[in-house]
């Protein structure tokens, strides 16, 4: 998978590419995490255009950084959402919890660490 992020506005947008699975939730749990402490003044927003599978892995790395940053007062929001990756967020319920949008704006620039 690749990470990459830039700050726009009150935002660290963070392009995904690849799957998010298994194999790749730690490393994206960890890069999250150490962008969402260097930007705390911060929200996050996934850009999933590039994402063409989520497993239970993946849900629980998104779930996991929503309560994180709502503990802190933040929030993350979802763009890019591919029609296979939108159907998987509403059925686990995520789509009630987080704000998802179809549309992608911009391009990150910088690669996060991973």
């Amino acid at each position: 998978m690749t990470i990459m992020h830039a700050v726009q506005g009150s935002h660290v947008r963070v392009a995904l590419k690849g799957d998010l699975d298994l194999k790749t939730a730690d490393p994206l749990r960890q890069a999250l995490d150490k962008l969402s402490d260097r930007y705390r003044d911060r929200n996050l927003l996934l850009d999933l255009s590039e994402v063409g599978f989520v497993d239970s892995s993946g849900l629980g790395v998104i779930l996991g950084r929503y309560r994180r940053l709502a503990a802190q007062g933040r929030t993350i929001a979802i763009v890019g959402v591919r029609p296979q990756v939108r159907a998987v967020l509403e059925l686990a319920g995520i789509d009630s919890i987080i704000n998802i949008s179809d549309a992608a704006r911009g391009r990150p620039e910088t690669a996060a660490p991973h």
